[in-house]
């Protein structure tokens, strides 16, 4: 019986956990029947963006219009995107070197002509419109309600934020208008507490998709690409996050234990979107101010992505390590820069990952685009790793900068994680 006084199949997480075992098991052993169950993650995984619209507006809103200070607006915006660039270098420069070290590709010998380009194609057809001009734009929504129906999360933080303004400007006659929202926020987040029960049914079916759809057999030779991945994700957790929560007071561990429902859903889903409610919820209660959590959370879901950057230049140097294509160094280097701005349009795109790392090759003609057929039939257990580090980065960062702005004391947090 655990120290909360629920008997243990009560736990959310480890009724995820089972549900992730037995996708597994029907994915590996009972394939068509597994293939079935996808309509069962698709509606979990809908369920749950249903909710962030509201959520992240409610909770914007109420936080930056309640502060009264644009100051403190400025100066919070200014840490996160220096924070975000800096930790988003550092991850790009940790998967360039592990992928030299340890040279996954090396030995493959692929020969290009024997690949399918029709499987990249489609892939490299959307790469051809994702640049930096076109995701800035694309941060202004048609209308100021279409951020609320399209779900794309830039744009309903930037509208959420212009309501702030507007709301502040109002002064005392905005409280009427700001007990509403604080309230439809309680009720948002009650809402979002009945639907994250059918997590379980959701990573079930998820899990039970991929493992039936892919195969544990498709990892096949990439397996060495695929370790090399998460290793290198972890040592950027635990190293590169856990160096900066142990500056900032608190641990990494007990951080990541008091996250442990939201890891799993997304293990379990293969999407980070899914744990971003929760991730809000919990880092309110850990002390940070509704304000910081509105801005940092759902801007690191485009500007912050730890785990999309090192996957982006593993991906691109084995490409050309098993395509047998000579990279130097200033080769190397503009890879790394190109990865820095085209990570940044990767939030809430189909097929993110592949699109991200197509307009990153681009950069180098002599890595065939034909190659990323190599890494289709990977890409899912790929993105899991990716959407986790992900995850853990952004809430970091979240905690980190509230550390800064003192808005939440070593203690403060300490407490909460002993809770």
């Amino acid at each position: 019986m655990p120290i909360t006084g629920k008997p243990w199949y009560r736990i959310l997480y480890i009724q995820v956990l089972i549900g992730v075992a037995f996708g597994i098991g029907i994915g590996a052993f009972f394939p068509e029947f597994g293939k079935s169950l996808k309509p069962l993650g698709d509606a979990f995984v809908k369920l749950v963006k249903m909710m962030i619209a509201p959520i992240i507006f409610c909770t914007v809103v109420h936080g930056i219009a309640s502060m009264g200070d644009m100051k403190k607006l400025g100066r919070v915006g200014f840490k996160t995107l220096l924070y975000f660039e800096v930790v988003s270098t550092l991850a790009l420069l940790i998967g360039l070197v592990v992928v030299n070290v340890l040279k996954p590709g090396e030995g493959f010998n692929i020969d290009i002509s024997t690949l399918d380009p029709s499987l990249a194609d489609g892939y490299a057809q959307k790469a051809k419109g994702h640049n930096m001009v076109d995701f800035f734009l694309n941060i202004i929504p048609n209308t100021i309600f279409s951020p609320f129906f399209n779900g794309d999360l830039l744009q309903i933080l930037f509208i959420s934020i212009l309501m702030a303004f507007a709301i502040t400007l109002m002064g005392e006659k905005a409280k009427p208008i700001l007990d509403v929202i604080d309230t439809g926020s309680k009720v948002f987040f009650n809402l979002m507490n009945i639907v994250v029960k059918f997590a379980p049914f959701g990573a079930f079916g998820a899990m039970g998709f991929t493992i039936a759809n892919y195969g544990l057999g498709a990892l096949g030779k990439l397996l060495e690409l695929m370790i090399g991945f998460y290793i290198t994700s972890a040592l950027f957790i635990f190293m590169v996050l856990g160096g900066i929560s142990w500056c900032a007071g608190f641990s990494i561990f007990r951080y990541l234990s008091f996250i442990k429902e939201e890891l799993l859903l997304v293990l379990g889903t293969s999407s980070s979107e899914t744990a971003l409610p929760g991730m809000m919820e919990k880092s309110i209660k850990l002390g940070c101010s509704k304000s910081t959590v509105g801005l940092v959370i759902p801007s690191g879901y485009s500007f912050n992505l730890d785990g999309t950057n090192i996957y982006l230049c593993m991906a691109a140097v084995f490409l050309a390590q098993a395509t047998n294509t000579p990279l130097d160094l200033g080769q190397q280097i503009t890879l790394l820069l190109v990865a820095m701005i085209s990570s940044k349009g990767s939030s809430g795109v189909t097929g993110a990952g592949f699109i991200t790392l197509a307009a990153t090759l681009a950069t180098v003609p002599s890595i065939p685009i034909e190659s990323l057929s190599l890494l289709i039939g990977i890409d899912r257990f790929m993105s899991e790793c990716r959407a986790i580090t992900n995850l853990i980065g952004n809430g970091v960062a979240t905690v980190v900068i509230s550390r800064w702005e003192g808005e939440v004391t070593k203690e403060q947090l300490n407490g909460c994680f002993e809770k």
